[in-house]
């Protein structure tokens, strides 16, 4: 059992790592906070602060994958976010076209920055940088300098709300208790069916009792998060996106072929391509993935602010960057999963909140994740050295 435990955790070694780094990043601010981080409040406040980079970070490690950057994420946001304002505050769009126009505006903008990736092959460090000043300029010309706002209440929902609760009278919220509970039987359910799959083929089968130590873990940890968010307002609606989302990447990147040409092209492109990989409509349809998912951090991040401002989206690349290599993604492409990036992004979200609530200067915060950022990829690169 205990070989059995030590080959799955090589397998996975960035992702159980970074999850582990997690958890003790999180006691580690506990203690030093006086409980303030695990508070509901805190919680919540951490959920809605990083909801914009854990979106960022979905899309940035499709692009990573195929072996590409995007500079451009953020400055693709704040325009965005600026053209709903001018449809929603000047011109009284319905927040709800207005949405739909929104993420159009960003997939013709992944169409833009893709079609010079993948057709004309100039590399996506300097289309997307291209981007990132094309865009902040456009963003400074739709505003005129100048901050637009307020934002009607039904899209500020998108990000400051709370889903209803059919328990008026109860201090704790009901519906985020049943999808916690919910969560865990079908947890439990995919890991039991995923089990029964690999035992029809033969495939090599972990040991029984860690298994069930791996749902009872997690489980806990979905019900005492649900939980703790219940003693408050709830799940904010901002999450069930955010769960939609990780769960229908999750699925793209493992279940389908598109999926599996994505890590094809990362992993040897012109091997993908002698495959019969369509490598350059891949490469396209990523930057379009890539600019619709940065319209709606774009979105999200003006919501949650109720205005769009002329300084929108400032390193909001980089944190997306850092969130899906700290998350298990590999420098040279080919590597990462979905659940990773949200770690990563949890953990560069936890540093700042931890950090901040200890009264830790702009400045070590930004040294520090610098620095953790720095040694996530080194250490993907001794472990691909030491397995070579």
């Amino acid at each position: 059992m205990i070989e059995a435990l030590k080959k799955m955790f090589r397998s996975n070694i960035r992702q159980y790592g970074m999850f582990i780094a997690l958890i003790l990043i999180m006691l580690f601010f506990q203690v030093l906070t006086d409980g303030t981080l695990l508070k509901p409040l805190n919680i919540t406040n951490l959920i809605l602060q990083n909801s914009y980079i854990l979106i960022l970070a979905i899309g940035m490690l499709l692009v990573i994958i195929t072996g590409h950057i995007d500079l451009s994420v953020g400055s693709v946001a704040a325009f965005v976010g600026a053209v709903s304002a001018i449809m929603m505050v000047n011109y009284d769009i319905p927040f709800v076209l207005a949405v739909i126009l929104s993420l159009l505006i960003g997939a013709l903008v992944g169409a833009w920055q893709g079609f010079w990736i993948a057709y004309v092959r100039i590399p996506a460090f300097i289309v997307t940088l291209a981007g990132m000043l094309l865009f902040r300029g456009l963003t400074m010309l739709v505003l005129n300098g100048k901050s637009v706002s307020p934002f009607p209440d039904g899209f500020r929902a998108i990000s400051t709300g709370f889903i209803p609760d059919f328990a008026h009278a109860s201090s704790t919220h009901m519906v985020t208790i049943i999808i916690g509970i919910a969560l865990s039987l079908l947890l439990v359910y995919s890991e039991w069916r995923q089990r029964l799959i690999e035992k029809r083929y033969n495939l090599e089968l972990l040991p029984l009792p860690i298994i069930i130590f791996k749902m009872v873990f997690i489980t806990a940890i979905i019900n005492y998060f649900t939980l703790i968010t219940a003693s408050y307002k709830g799940l904010p609606n901002i999450f069930i996106l955010l769960f939609v989302l990780v769960l229908f990447y999750s699925f793209v990147m493992k279940r389908t072929v598109v999926g599996r040409h994505i890590y094809a092209l990362g992993g040897n492109e012109k091997a993908a391509r002698l495959s019969g990989v369509k490598t350059k409509k891949m490469t396209f349809w990523v930057f379009v993935n890539m600019g619709v998912l940065a319209a709606l951090a774009g979105l999200v991040f003006a919501a949650r602010l109720n205005a769009a401002t002329p300084k929108a989206g400032v390193n909001f690349e980089l944190d997306a960057i850092a969130a899906a290599f700290i998350g298990g993604a590999s420098a040279t492409g080919g590597v990462g999963t979905v659940i990773g990036a949200i770690i990563g992004g949890l953990v560069m979200g936890v540093m700042n909140n931890g950090m901040s609530l200890i009264g830790l200067g702009i400045d070590y915060q930004q040294g520090i994740k610098g620095l953790v950022l720095l040694l996530a990829v080194a250490f993907d690169i001794y472990n691909k050295n030491k397995s070579a």
